[in-house]
């Protein structure tokens, strides 16, 4: 309880010091009142929330498989139906969400993840553990996902309402935030759980779904998806669909004009490596350090507050930077990063054979990668996509994120050295996996750089929708 108590006070010190940097920024001045940030601020940390512990109960499955109750082999095909489904739904879920609104869709995505949650623990209550059991839980596994899926698009969706374009990079960097408390939530507290209750790992899934029922209860209370719904008025966003009027044009019209967009192609492609790469990291440093017995290291004992904290670096010094220095462009700064991937990725191919000094680089380079996710995904896909097609924009791109993400499930799960076998404490034989993330870098900074100069204000001149005047 000490140890948990720590990482928590730990966290909540380095949120309160970004909270004073952000506090001390100066202001971009979109005349908003008090009484409307007040509200807005609100309603991003309860729907922020919400996304963060449903990273927790996407990637609480990561615990079985560190306790040893699923093979590497094992998690990596049923992490990889979970990612086909999640990638595969947003062609249905994007669209729900432009329709249906950002309020209705994260209320059915902490529903539906809390159901399929508890329906998991169920199942390991009543006999998991063998080896034909792994098929109802890519089942269940798989369902979980599909209603994860509007969680992304969710978040995005009701935060373009609220923040004009000039404000979204450090709202990427919040983004970036919620995704490191998720995966703090993830690997930490389900690890502390499963410590807990060793003979009863169904509460690694029963805790989430019982959090995440809470939570759906308070976006039904609190959640607004336009400022109008919160007695303000609704304001010109300033992003690629800020002067269209309110008519939603037919899904199939806005996927077509989404592939014609080249830099939504371009974000498309960064983001398929953003998430091979993020989970090439997340997924498999613990084994890495079971199989050189570093389970005493800080490291391995912290993974999820190390992952968390250099999260919140990233996220924040990806949006200020983008915001105060690049005129709001993502670009460049999503090239940086993927510069110090590929640095990163150099760095831990020569120094794998030191096992102790591998923890600190993957969470240097973690840090990179969720600054660019965060970028991206909760910022550019509004930027370009705009506040009316944000859902099947998001949708796109985070579909692509989760197929480089089952990609690398299938890579990384078949090609190391199954656990407690004599050749899992090789070196050599742990040398696929910064094999595998560099070339993944080298093309999502290539890609990075092709949209330097890119700029939602410079998309809309070049359609004839906004003059420079």
């Amino acid at each position: 309880m000490s140890g948990w108590i720590e990482e928590f006070l730990t966290v909540g010190a380095l949120l309160l010091i970004v909270g004073i940097i952000v506090k001390r920024l100066p202001k971009v001045d979109i005349g908003h009142s008090v009484a409307f940030t007040r509200r807005r601020f609100f309603n991003w940390l309860l729907l922020g929330l919400s996304y963060a512990f449903l990273y927790m109960g996407r990637y609480n499955l990561a615990t079985l498989k560190d306790v040893g109750t699923l093979t590497e082999q094992h998690y990596g095909r049923i992490f990889l139906v979970g990612a086909i489904v999640y990638g595969i739904s947003f062609i249905i879920n994007g669209p729900l969400t432009d329709r249906w609104g950002g309020r209705k869709t994260i209320i059915l995505a902490t529903a539906g993840s809390a159901a399929m949650n508890a329906l998991l623990g169920l199942f390991i209550y009543f006999g998991f553990g063998n080896d034909d059991s792994i098929v109802p839980i890519m089942l269940l596994y798989g369902a979980n996902m599909y209603f994860q899926s509007f969680g992304a698009v969710a978040i995005v969706k009701v935060n373009s309402f609220w923040f004009h374009v000039r404000e979204r990079g450090v709202l990427g960097g919040l983004f970036g935030i919620l995704i490191s408390l998720g995966i703090y939530f993830a690997f930490d507290w389900t690890r502390m759980i499963a410590q807990a209750f060793p003979m009863n790992l169904e509460f690694v899934f029963w805790i989430p779904a019982a959090i995440l029922f809470v939570f759906m209860i308070l976006d039904v209370l609190w959640i607004r998806y336009k400022p109008s719904e919160a007695g303000f008025e609704n304001f010109n966003l300033g992003d690629a669909t800020s002067d269209e009027g309110e008519e939603q044009q037919p899904a199939l019209t806005v996927f077509r004009r989404m592939f014609a967009n080249p830099v939504i192609v371009t974000i498309i492609v960064i983001e398929f490596c953003s998430g091979y790469l993020r989970n090439v990291i997340m997924h498999w440093y613990r084994d890495f350090a079971q199989a050189f017995d570093l389970k005493d290291n800080y490291v391995y004992e912290h993974w999820g507050m190390l992952l968390c904290m250099a999260g919140i670096v990233g996220g924040m010094f990806a949006g200020i930077l983008s915001d105060r220095v690049f005129s709001s462009r993502r670009g460049p700064v999503a090239a940086a990063l993927y510069g110090l991937m590929i640095v990163g990725s150099i760095t831990l191919l020569l120094f794998i054979d030191v096992p102790i000094s591998v923890g600190w680089i993957v969470v240097c380079m973690s840090m990179c990668i969720i600054g660019v996710h965060g970028m991206l995904s909760g910022v550019a896909s509004a930027d370009f996509g705009g506040s009316k097609n944000v859902g099947i924009t998001v949708g796109i791109i985070d579909g692509f994120v989760y197929l480089g993400t089952g990609l690398q499930s299938v890579i990384v799960g078949e090609l190391i050295p199954a656990k407690g076998t004599p050749e899992a404490a090789m070196v050599d034989q742990w040398i696929v996996w910064p094999i595998a993330m560099l070339p993944a870098a080298v093309i999502g900074f290539a890609f990075a750089l092709r949209i330097w100069n890119a700029h939602p204000k410079d998309a809309l001149m070049k359609s004839g929708k906004l003059s420079r005047s």
